[in-house]
């Protein structure tokens, strides 16, 4: 069952676009901020399990620093190899200045 979960406060974002979020285990999540609102994805490629919390972007894609892989921060979705399977999405919600992930 999903619920929703404090991630983060507006806040943290004044000075940076993005924050690695911790949730225990091997649930490690990218949350990011575009000018169109805030989205979360899987921390980890789907190629070779690398950290792209900290890759470049480019009008909402994300690129794994490891091999050049692209993911979609809106969906998801892989772009281009090396990766052929998309990650994780999860759903972005702000109130009162706080900013929660469902999962």
């Amino acid at each position: 069952m999903s619920e929703w979960v404090e991630v983060a406060t507006e806040e943290e974002f004044q000075t940076t676009d993005r924050k690695l979020v911790n949730l225990g285990g091997r649930k490690q999540i990218g949350l990011f901020k575009q000018p169109d609102g805030y989205f979360a994805i899987s921390a980890w490629c789907t190629h070779q399990r690398a950290n792209m919390v900290y890759g470049e972007i480019t009008d909402h894609e994300l690129e794994c620093p490891l091999h050049g892989a692209r993911f979609d921060l809106r969906t998801g979705q892989h772009l281009c190899l090396p990766a052929v399977r998309p990650v994780d999405r999860f759903d972005v919600k702000v109130g009162d200045g706080k900013i929660f992930l469902k999962v």
